[in-house]
């Protein structure tokens, strides 16, 4: 019997597996009950930009709590617009074994719409 993470693991492998043979910059996402975490990662796994509800800056815009949808709206703008400052326009997205609803729906959707395309 397998465990909550190790199915989420198991789930994003896959696709890692995937986007490595694509060759593209990918554009990860980590959510925990509290906070959320985006990371636009090179094919030669190197982090070009990243952005959390961690972030000093971000954390003024996200108001009351860090672990819903609004915030993480708030992370899937700025990690677009850190990600074109850098001169990356196209991503893969990476889930990262998290079903593509709720939040991380909202980061990539919030994404899209200012400019960074998957």
């Amino acid at each position: 019997m397998m465990d909550k993470k190790t199915s989420r693991i198991r789930r994003a492998t896959r696709a890692r597996s995937k986007i490595r043979e694509l060759r593209v910059h990918r554009l990860t996402v980590h959510r925990t009950p509290r906070h959320i975490y985006a990371q636009v990662i090179s094919p030669d796994n190197v982090v070009v930009v990243s952005a959390s509800t961690l972030d000093k800056e971000l954390r003024g815009q996200v108001n009351g709590y860090s672990g819903n949808v609004d915030a993480a709206q708030v992370i899937g703008k700025a990690i677009a617009e850190r990600a074109k400052a850098a001169g990356v326009e196209r991503v893969a997205f990476d889930r990262s074994g998290f079903k593509y609803h709720g939040r991380i729906k909202a980061l990539a959707d919030a994404a899209r719409e200012n400019g960074l395309q998957f």
